[in-house]
């Protein structure tokens, strides 16, 4: 295990033999850290916190530090992350409350820059990119490749679904549907999110069905429920190839209490 001599590591955390621990960091007694991820100098872990493997940690981040939640009285919750993610420069990811889920959530392969925050009790699904001052408040979900543009901020509660992309300095009041690219303030659907989707390898068919998806919810003149019942119609057009990217929006919209951006 490289732990630089200056690093403070209590003996009750548990870390794989091959982790890395930069000069004067601190990591806390109820800490799990897994193979090959590395913590950079200055970083303080803490709080009830479990890190898989191959995740980097740069300087002077907080991770796991209690939450800003005033009715927080000092209860156990956590902050779990998963493998292969980036936390860049003065990151502070807290632990979750009781009011809540009582865990703060992080999956795979997330890419998480400078001075972003997340807040207790937020899910961030996997291959997720926060740019930089991403500000997600409490119980926030976002979904999987989620790509959240730099000074944005999303008031507590709301719900970014898979392949979303929001735009520089947004200000995200309404739930966010998968697929959709939106920005503003007030915020605003422009688009599908056609170029995330081409990388990830989605076909022409399916970009085809998600754009109709689009047309139904943002520019028929549709009520909700009315876009609700077209984009169930659209199920088995170009051979059911889009069936299942239908049922994620269907599920998302019926799932939303909160509304979505419109």
């Amino acid at each position: 295990m490289a732990i630089h001599p200056t690093a403070i590591v209590d003996p009750a955390a548990e870390l794989d033999s091959s982790v890395e621990v930069g000069a004067y960091s601190l990591i806390g007694p109820h800490v799990k850290i897994g193979a090959g991820t590395k913590v950079g100098p200055h970083v303080v872990i803490e709080g009830h916190t479990t890190i898989g493997r191959d995740n980097t940690f740069f300087q002077f981040s907080s991770i796991g530090a209690a939450n800003q939640d005033k009715k927080y009285a000092g209860e156990p919750t956590k902050l779990v992350i998963g493998d292969r993610n980036t936390v860049r420069e003065f990151c502070t990811l807290n632990i979750g409350t009781v009011q809540d889920r009582g865990e703060t959530t992080v999956g795979n392969d997330n890419w998480i820059m400078a001075y972003c925050h997340l807040a207790h009790d937020v899910v961030v699904g996997n291959e997720c990119v926060l740019a930089n001052n991403a500000t997600l408040a409490g119980h926030v979900q976002v979904g999987d490749w989620v790509t959240i543009g730099g000074l944005t901020g999303v008031l507590q509660r709301m719900r970014i679904g898979d392949h979303a992309m929001i735009g520089f300095q947004a200000h995200v009041a309404q739930d966010v549907p998968p697929f959709m690219t939106v920005d503003g303030n007030p915020l605003a659907a422009r688009a599908v999110n056609i170029v995330g989707l081409k990388r990830r390898d989605f076909s022409s068919e399916r970009i085809g069905v998600i754009r109709q998806i689009y047309k139904l919810l943002y520019r028929s003149g549709h009520t909700l429920d009315e876009a609700k019942a077209g984009i169930a119609a659209l199920r088995g057009t170009e051979a059911g190839a889009a069936d299942g990217d239908i049922d994620l929006m269907l599920n998302f919209l019926a799932a939303s209490t909160r509304g979505i951006v419109r």
